[in-house]
């Protein structure tokens, strides 16, 4: 009789066993056992191509900027995409944001494959404290990667762009100066950063030291830097930068 229940209860073991087992692979779902589905994330659809928005953390210098938005960004749930912030230079200081559509790489970004922003500083220079704010409502807003935002500018905008890199280098995963000045006793900073510079020897308006000797110092401590000086051109190094295909081959490779 004792031989019997044994028996039987080892039948009621076996049987639990097999049924944990199947419902383990039921709730694996269609895919392969232990897998699941690329994970799709929430977030507002966004009109494509290049639209004028009003910032919503105010008070500083900036209150409007420019938008990109790439073909397929609302369709890409489980894709984040790469961030440019691109920065003016002193002749679009102003509240017309629409004009800075017909400049340097807003005026070629159509069809890249990442998402653009472009402030437009009302007045002065561009102010530290009020880009890193910017910086902060657009990454959180859009379906942007974090790991992989490029900042780049031309003349205040390349100033700004030196200067906001190595005040906050943690924000990006490279940058592109166009036509600026970094402080070479500041490059210590940046020091990992992949930065691509550019100007032209013959610039009248900032010189081309500017960007020689921040460079040279970064090259100096083993700086990951590349450095493109065009011999003419005078102050418009960045229509033939950013007509520079490699550019963005580069600008895309880069993560943090």
């Amino acid at each position: 009789m004792k031989k019997r229940k044994i028996k039987n209860l080892c039948h009621v073991l076996v049987l639990l066993t097999a049924l944990f087992s199947c419902s383990k692979k039921d709730m694996s779902g269609p895919d392969k056992p232990g897998t699941n589905p690329p994970k799709e994330d929430v977030f507002d659809p966004q009109t494509v191509g290049i639209t004028a928005k009003k910032v919503v953390n105010g008070g500083g210098n900036i209150s409007d900027y420019l938008l990109y938005i790439p073909d397929g960004y609302n369709t890409r749930k489980d894709y984040k995409w790469p961030l440019v912030i691109f920065l003016h230079g002193i002749g679009e200081i102003g509240t017309n944001v629409d004009i800075l559509r017909n400049v340097a790489l807003p005026r070629v970004v159509k069809g890249q494959p990442f998402v653009m922003v472009a402030p437009q500083c009302t007045k002065s220079w561009w102010n530290g404290a009020t880009l890193q704010t910017f910086y902060k409502e657009v990454v959180a807003k859009y379906h942007v990667d974090s790991n992989r935002v490029i900042l780049t500018g031309l003349s205040m905008g390349g100033m700004a762009t030196w200067d906001w890199i190595c005040a906050s280098p943690n924000n990006f995963a490279a940058a592109v100066p166009i036509s600026g000045v970094g402080d070479p006793k500041l490059m210590g900073n940046v020091k990992k950063m992949p930065i691509w510079a550019f100007h032209s020897a013959d610039d009248p308006t900032v010189s081309v030291n500017g960007s020689r000797l921040a460079v040279q110092a970064l090259q100096a401590i083993g700086g990951n830097i590349k450095y493109t000086e065009y011999p003419t051109g005078g102050h418009d190094a960045w229509t033939r930068a950013y007509a520079t295909p490699e550019l963005y081959t580069w600008m895309l490779n880069q993560h943090k």
